[in-house]
């Protein structure tokens, strides 16, 4: 059903957890796993740095940290006995989630499955959700992940505080 699963992927623990929630369809469908990193440069730029200087110092760095990163994801996935791969894309000025919808398109994913803050309200208006967008415009289903919500500190009857 879902021969190739695409999971956006940044290290966040939000990140982590879709990493988990794909690794289990994986397991049990046979699927194959892209994890896909989005360099954004707005991310790394400080505002007093040449142009000249962030390409050859800055971007560099970031392409090499963002890479280890996918490296170690990818390579946890392969010790389960998943076929995993990644792909780094830099974000030449672009929203990110038709850059994640062209790559599904383009790798000819069957399933996205995406961590998501889950924020709601004025945060969600003004950061907007590229979550809610990859699922809104996207030709294959979204499966979205939360973090799980914390447990009570103690939750045994009687207890107090």
């Amino acid at each position: 059903m879902y021969e190739k699963i695409l999971v956006p992927f940044d290290g966040s623990p939000t990140s982590e957890q879709a990493l988990k929630e794909a690794a289990g369809l994986a397991l049990k469908m046979g699927a194959q796993v892209r994890l896909l990193h989005i360099i954004d440069p707005l991310t790394h730029a400080v505002g007093f740095v040449r142009p000249e200087v962030y390409q050859s110092d800055f971007l560099p760095a970031a392409m090499k940290g963002a890479e280890t990163m996918l490296r170690k994801a990818c390579d946890q996935l392969t010790a389960q006995g998943i076929q995993a791969e990644i792909r780094l894309l830099e974000n030449l000025d672009a929203q990110v989630a038709p850059l994640v919808i062209d790559e599904a398109r383009q790798w000819g994913a069957r399933l996205i499955v995406l961590g998501t803050q889950g924020r709601r309200g004025l945060a969600r208006m003004f950061l907007g959700s590229d979550a809610e967008q990859i699922a809104r415009t996207s030709p294959v289903p979204v499966l979205l992940v939360r973090l799980p919500a914390a447990a009570p500190a103690n939750t045994q009857p009687g207890a107090s505080a």
